[in-house]
């Protein structure tokens, strides 16, 4: 018996996080407050929410557990 599971993530998804990470690399990738970004996780982050805006599948973001 074979389990069948779902992508989470499109391939344009993943175009937009590779184009966030090149321009993070190359110094170009700016974060909303016009600093540059120097941290892959943010950068990661800023792909996948651009990827969002663009209509691709992405997951929900994680709702911040109350502290």
């Amino acid at each position: 018996m074979r389990c069948v599971v779902a992508k989470k993530y499109s391939r344009g998804a993943s175009k937009a996080v590779k184009s966030a990470l090149h321009r993070r690399k190359s110094g170009t990738l700016k974060s909303g407050s016009g600093r540059t970004v120097k941290s892959r996780k943010q950068a990661i982050a800023i792909g996948l929410s651009e990827a969002r805006e663009k209509g691709a599948k992405v997951p929900r973001k994680r709702k911040s557990a109350a502290r």
